[in-house]
């Protein structure tokens, strides 16, 4: 892919068609889509970026809100001159994807919401503001093995060390204040949501912005991801009129890295079903 700039945004761009834009997950970076962008690459023009404070992208200092990671997106989209594109989030990437599509549902044409954290419960809650407490105090290195845990397969861990590795030092790499200001985001995703469509005047169209989105959606997590569980996909789905719900059989959180075809052609399925249904080659 090829690495460009847009204001203060590393993005990576290929292929040629219909934009399909990918959104990482807190403390990661661009280069966890390599494979479903090598793979959508080839029928689409894909987009890729570093999201505000993580990878290439500028770390501003200061507190973060989901409206910064929204603007960031809807910023990136403008340089571009992109006016509708279909969006791929996972995890906190995911929540960013779901704010902007029901802040702009003109500029989503599909939206697909990998192993993302909906409505916790209290005991999940409790357990994410824990592991954010426990970054603040002691650093956030220290999440780094039980969130590998919680990320691969035991047998994928054995398997294939290197990919494990390679996540473990892009954790470690992090510039810690910009980790801890996303981390709270992400640890605080279903307040951070309401609040945002409140400072947008949306407030009295539900607190979660399912509502909002009307495009077609997929949502897909793995069976045994503890952080971005089968209910919550579930109950997700239910938020969004029409949406569709896949579990992945043995998946852990990084199943898009574990497993890349389960994840990648099931997604491509999805974009490419507009395009059976009426005939027009755009998602």
């Amino acid at each position: 892919m090829k690495e460009a700039y847009a204001g203060s945004t590393a993005y990576w761009t290929a292929g040629r068609g219909a934009p399909v834009v990918l959104i990482h997950g807190v403390g990661l970076d661009a280069a966890i889509w390599e494979a479903q962008a090598t793979a959508l690459a080839e029928r689409y023009r894909v987009v890729a970026y570093d999201m505000l404070g993580h990878g290439q992208s500028a770390c501003p200092p200061g507190a973060r809100a989901l409206g910064d990671f929204v603007d960031q997106l809807a910023e990136l989209l403008d340089a571009l001159e992109l006016r509708r594109v279909a969006l791929v989030g996972f995890s906190m990437g995911g929540l960013v994807a779901r704010a902007f599509a029901a802040a702009y549902p003109e500029r989503v044409s599909h939206l697909a919401l990998l192993s993302t954290a909906y409505e916790r419960s209290p005991e999940e809650q409790t357990a994410i503001l824990t592991r954010l407490a426990q970054a603040e105090t002691e650093g956030p290195t220290t999440l780094v093995a039980a969130a590998l845990d919680r990320w691969f397969s035991p047998g994928f861990r054995t398997a294939h060390p290197e990919v494990v590795a390679r996540i473990r030092e892009r954790l470690a790499s992090n510039d810690g204040e910009s980790f801890l200001a996303a981390y709270r985001v992400f640890a605080e995703a279903d307040s951070q949501m309401a609040a945002f469509l409140d400072s947008r005047g949306l407030a009295g169209e539900g607190a979660d912005g399912g509502g909002r989105i009307a495009c077609p959606a997929l949502i897909v997590t793995g069976e045994e991801d503890p952080g971005s569980s089968p209910a919550m996909a579930r109950r997700l789905a239910d938020a969004i009129a029409g949406a569709r719900c896949l579990i992945l059989p043995g998946m852990r959180h990084l199943a898009l890295m574990e497993a890349p075809e389960a994840v990648t052609n099931p997604l491509i399925d999805f974009l490419e079903q507009q395009a059976r249904s009426t005939g027009k080659g755009e998602p």
